[in-house]
């Protein structure tokens, strides 16, 4: 049985061996001229007029984030309607739990606020 781990160990190390060298070698080769110009701070082509730490809402960011998740999680439909017939009703079980999870879950974004752009 550790016979077995014995690869997986291997695999890791070559893995992170590979990724260490590849980040090294980059670190190495890059060009490293900074300048005033390249250091300053910019911002749409503008530069900024007051500080540039400006704190914005965390709705916004909610927004965006309940947005990528009910996005991403959209998804995984498209599988199941491609493949609907060949599935059964033991998918067509799931795929319903799956989607009360979601209404579930936009209820409850609903519910506290999350999607009200203030």
């Amino acid at each position: 049985m550790s016979h077995e781990f014995h690869s997986l160990l291997v695999f890791l190390i070559l893995g992170g061996g590979f990724a260490v060298v590849v980040l090294a070698t980059s670190w190495l080769v890059r060009p490293n001229n900074p300048s005033p110009e390249k250091l300053c701070t910019y911002e749409c082509g503008v530069d900024t007029q007051g500080p540039t730490w400006v704190q914005f809402k965390v709705s916004y960011f909610l927004y965006a984030l309940v947005f990528l998740v009910f996005d991403v999680e959209t998804v995984f439909l498209y599988p199941f309607a491609v493949m609907y017939k060949e599935f059964g009703a033991p998918a067509l079980i799931a795929m319903g739990i799956f989607l009360v999870v979601l209404v579930i879950g936009l209820w409850y974004e609903w519910k506290e606020g999350a999607l009200e752009w203030k």
